[in-house]
């Protein structure tokens, strides 16, 4: 028997007359046995229980209305009607977007074939995410048939997305060799990522085994950098620079700044900020290694984002340190950072290459409230101190301890008077407190009404009133 094709008008007994509201109507000239054997839909429109079949020239012609946006997908479910389809060749989609379409087209017109076909190429291949919105939004009202394209779609079990999450973090804090960075910058930004609550919940709710396992990474980490700090100091400068080690040391400047962020969102950083301030000296000492422009610039910015995070994490009080080790931090790196950023700024303003370098503002600013934070939380002493120099000091515009300035004149004014008071009422310590916390609160209310009232003479005067 001769191969039946589509479109041969000496052998076929049926057309296929596809039809659109539009006016689009195209002629197929086929064979009504393979439409039957392939097609539920055909079978039942050829069949003589069908309702129409007795009138003349309905079982000749089988007309099929469909949308315009789907005209060509039906065309294609025709055509492959007369195609042996084993699985050999995958080119007869011409991508996921037809095979989508055709695939829906299968599934209503009822040919099994096709649609498994379908199914096993839109599991198989890639897919953009505009294809893969589409696969979500048609996809899961095909029933049971579609499903397995969904596979790749579906949550895994708590106990996988540990198992990756813990390799993962293994691998992120490994320091690996210089030519694997990107791959362990990719898994930093996925551990982050997993750990956010943004739309959705975060991916792992982290326990106590998490928690410890994290540390314990980390822990290798900064023991790696301490010994990369030795290396630095205890080293001739000739073969410190020689091998690279300044590299290594932003490496390693970039895996602590990430590993802030990962144990601050497990609430587990007390450990880390210890071991920074404890290595605070080590790492100025270093920082002095550093030899060109880009170089001296590059360093002082990798250095200023991990302090930057230490300090608002002793400022805001999510670290409690003891008074020495607060005073140490401030003496350390205040004189570090008021130095550095007009060099950084000077330097990131007129070098285009020095641009990429630039440190965001919203993170100056952050740095420079964690600073007042820590000196208001001394002894008033040490404040005092801190506060002297500040005023006597060519950079005294950054960090600005303005407001610490106010906030300490007006205790001191108000010592004696507020400590008498708590005194004689020694049993009534609650009210001293009330009553300091009234006046202060006064004070900054007073100040934030003449501001206010500044302001608004300014805009008069700008105004022309």
């Amino acid at each position: 028997m001769a191969l039946s094709r589509i479109g041969d008008r000496s052998t076929s007994d049926v057309v296929v007359r596809l039809r659109t509201q539009e006016g689009r109507d195209d002629w197929f000239y086929c064979h009504s046995h393979i439409l039957v054997e392939k097609s539920k839909y055909f079978a039942d429109r050829l069949s003589e229980n069908w309702p129409t079949c007795q009138i003349i020239d309905s079982r000749n012609c089988v007309e099929v209305h469909c949308e315009e946006a789907d005209f060509d997908h039906f065309v294609n479910f025709v055509r492959l009607l007369y195609v042996a389809i084993d699985g050999s060749s995958d080119d007869i989609w011409h991508g996921v977007k037809n095979a989508l379409g055709i695939l829906q087209v299968a599934v209503e017109l009822g040919c099994p074939q096709i649609v498994t076909a379908c199914v096993n190429y839109l599991e198989a291949v890639p897919w953009e995410e505009a294809e893969e919105e589409e696969i979500l939004r048609v996809i899961p009202g095909m029933g049971s048939q579609a499903e397995p394209i969904l596979a790749r779609l579906r949550p895994v079990n708590s106990s996988t997305i540990r198992r990756i999450f813990l390799s993962a973090v293994q691998f992120a804090t490994s320091s690996p060799p210089s030519p694997m960075n990107n791959l362990k910058t990719s898994a930093q930004e996925q551990l982050e990522y997993m750990l956010t609550e943004d739309d959705d919940a975060p991916l792992l709710s982290a326990d106590d085994e998490i928690k410890s396992i994290v540390k314990e990474c980390v822990k290798g980490l900064f023991c790696r950098f301490n010994n990369l700090l030795d290396t630095f100091l205890f080293k001739p400068v000739e073969s410190v620079s020689e091998s690279g080690k300044m590299q290594s040391f932003h490496c390693h400047l970039s895996d602590m700044s990430w590993a802030c962020q990962i144990l601050s969102k497990l609430e587990i950083i007390f450990e880390f900020v210890n071991s920074w301030v404890d290595a605070s000296d080590k790492v100025l000492q270093v920082v002095k290694h550093a030899s060109s422009a880009g170089e001296i610039i590059e360093t002082k910015l990798k250095v200023i984002e991990v302090t930057s995070k230490v300090l608002e994490a002793i400022g805001y009080g999510t670290v409690i340190l003891p008074t020495a080790k607060r005073l140490h931090v401030v003496k350390a790196w205040l004189p570090f950072v008021r130095v550095s950023k007009p060099l950084i700024d000077s330097v990131t303003t007129n070098d285009e290459e020095a641009m990429e370098l630039k440190m965001d503002g919203e993170m100056w600013q952050s740095l420079e409230s964690a600073f007042v934070s820590i000196v208001l939380a001394l002894p008033s002493g040490d404040q005092a101190e801190i506060l002297t120099e500040w005023l006597g000091n060519e950079h005294i515009h950054y960090p600005d301890f303005t407001e610490a300035f106010e906030v300490w004149c007006y205790r001191s004014k108000i010592a004696k008077r507020r400590l008498a008071y708590i005194k004689e009422n020694h049993g009534q310590t609650f009210m001293g407190f009330h009553f300091y916390s009234s006046n202060l609160i006064g004070y900054m209310h007073q100040k934030i009404i003449f501001a206010n009232k500044v302001t608004c003479l300014c805009n008069l005067g700008l105004n022309g009133t």
